[in-house]
């Protein structure tokens, strides 16, 4: 068995204690975005697992869509991620 070569980390453990692989990133073709989802993304970007600009051109996004989910999450936490909870959250 082989391993695919990636530049950077495989791996990284995160302040609360568990691992963050590549293996958990969502799909790249991801169309559906849960809060979940959403949340690994800025996780693994914050945290070194992948850049931040792997990350939009991996995923499609603008870095203003990138920049709102990261103000949300740094402002009110992952609920803030959640479309039903946009109301609420919406004065970033």
């Amino acid at each position: 068995m082989y391993i695919k070569r990636v530049d950077g980390p495989r791996a990284v453990t995160l302040p609360d204690g568990t691992i963050l692989t590549l293996a958990d990133l969502p799909p790249r073709d991801t169309r559906r975005w849960v809060a979940s989802r959403k949340a690994v993304v800025i996780q693994a970007v914050e945290h070194g697992l992948i850049s931040k600009q792997a990350a939009l051109e991996r995923y499609g996004l603008s870095e203003e869509e990138y920049e709102l989910w990261h103000r949300a999450i740094l402002a009110y936490g992952i609920d803030a991620l959640k479309v039903t909870a946009l109301q609420k959250y919406r004065q970033l």
